[in-house]
């Protein structure tokens, strides 16, 4: 299915389901399990939702892969950030040398990390004056974003870095779901009152110019490359029968014209926690998705997405080694 040589082709992928015979085996096994049913709560669902997409009803991750993608933006000539993007290129040294956050919450939840600089020094362009991406460049980026994938992973995590991504994120929002620009604008990166008002009149006039274009015309019109590439590793993803953990707004945005253009697209895709950003929770009631954590964190990188894996894993654990009531003997005498 990769590469696509126009965006809609999307539309015409023929994109596996998952496998409901494994689900019903998985919800049977947690039936018998040395519990009362429906205690361990939503690791239950956890665990039967990672059955269904591996086709088995004991399911298992052997292999967790951790993309980060980054990118620069045009937006940024508006005054929207108060960090220059050279922030961008120095946080993707960081992480390449081992010093971010990120880096020390997946070696403790066991993710092989990967970091995917997109044409840093190619901005895109600015969204209030033209569209972000041609389709081409966005085309460049999504199968970018694809071919990142280990098809080998048992589940695929992901990230973002990028200056004046979480303007991007708030128009995505704002072109799909609707609302009031100011509705999905946040602090990003410690925007103040003035400066969030800053950022709720430029996606105004960014959504205002670009009207009237389909979802996916959507993503080439307002992302960014880091967008564009989130949406192609999650496609690829679903194409190998890989689970997806999306990171918070960021990462739950970037996939926003995936879920315009079909909701089911997304139905292998988990959100690892809550972002701090006033407009993740709307995103996420909208996607009907309920995000595994919520700690009040808002640094993106992958993070929250992270943290959610070592959930994920304690879900399989005791969905995997629990005993069920016969082979621990408990049951009528």
């Amino acid at each position: 299915m990769i590469p696509l040589t126009q965006l809609d082709d999307v539309l015409r992928l023929d994109l596996p389901q998952p496998d409901t015979d494994a689900i019903e085996a998985a919800r049977a096994r947690q039936a018998q399990l040395t519990k009362p049913p429906g205690s361990l709560g939503r690791l239950e669902e956890l665990a039967e939702f990672m059955a269904g997409w591996q086709g088995r009803d004991r399911p298992r991750i052997d292999r967790a892969q951790a993309l980060v993608f980054a990118g620069n933006h045009g937006i940024c000539a508006q005054g929207v950030n108060p960090f220059p993007q050279d922030v961008t290129g120095l946080m993707v040294a960081n992480f390449t040398a081992g010093g971010a956050a990120i880096n020390q919450l997946c070696r403790v939840a066991g993710a092989d990390l990967s970091v995917i600089a997109l044409d840093l020094d190619r901005p895109t362009a600015d969204f209030t004056t033209s569209v972000a991406m041609t389709d081409a460049e966005c085309l460049d980026a999504f199968n970018r974003g694809a071919a990142a994938v280990d098809r080998d992973a048992d589940i695929v995590i992901l990230g973002e870095m990028g200056i004046g991504n979480s303007t991007v994120s708030a128009a995505l929002s704002h072109a799909i779901f609707g609302g009031a620009p100011g509705d999905w604008v946040g602090r990003g990166t410690g925007s103040d009152a003035e400066g969030m008002a800053r950022k709720a009149e430029v996606v105004a006039k960014g959504v205002a110019l670009h009207a009237e274009r389909a979802p996916l015309q959507i993503l080439a019109a307002l992302g960014g490359r880091e967008q564009a590439a989130i949406c192609g590793a999650v496609l690829a993803a679903r194409a190998a029968r890989i689970p997806v953990m999306l990171d918070g707004y960021i990462c739950t945005a970037a996939t926003a014209p995936l879920h315009g253009a079909n909701p089911a697209l997304l139905d292998h895709c988990l959100i690892g926690h809550l972002s701090i950003e006033p407009g993740h929770a709307a995103l996420c009631e909208a996607m009907g998705k309920r995000p595994i954590l919520s700690l009040g964190m808002g640094l993106g990188e992958g993070t929250g997405a992270a943290l959610a894996l070592g959930v994920l894993r304690g879900a399989l654990a005791c969905h995997d080694g629990m005993a069920t009531f016969a082979e621990a003997g408990i049951g009528p005498g």
